[in-house]
């Protein structure tokens, strides 16, 4: 079983950057693809970027690419999610994801954080 904890969320202005990690439980965290979500009010939740257990492969969707990065350090059980040129529609509660395959779907995964609240005003 892994336990995740989100933290790093907070408020920014458009065009600013923030950094949120995952801290995960469990000493057979690389095992594990770890995925980065996000949901606003009234919407569904949406897929960020996923990063694979080694940290080898990445995905992100497009709405990210190019201004987030994924990374990960197994050593600290902890993954990343750099967020750069943030924009309003960037405004979501960010919940990071366990699964030991890496996929674009929430529904796959397994272990969940509680979430994070990022707000970018304009």
């Amino acid at each position: 079983q892994v336990q995740l904890v989100e933290s790093g969320g907070g408020l920014v202005q458009a065009g600013g950057s923030l950094r949120l990690s995952c801290a995960a439980s469990g000493r057979t965290f690389s095992r594990y693809a770890i995925g980065w979500f996000r949901q606003a009010p009234g919407k569904e939740r949406e897929f960020v970027a996923a990063i694979s257990g080694s940290g080898g492969n990445t995905y992100y969707s497009d709405s990210v690419k190019g201004r987030f990065t994924i990374s990960r350090d197994n050593a600290k059980n902890t993954v990343y999610l750099q967020m750069n040129s943030l924009k309003p529609e960037d405004t979501a509660v960010y919940s990071c994801a366990a699964n030991e395959l890496i996929v674009t779907s929430y529904k796959t995964y397994d272990y969940w954080g509680q979430g994070t609240q990022v707000t970018v005003s304009s």
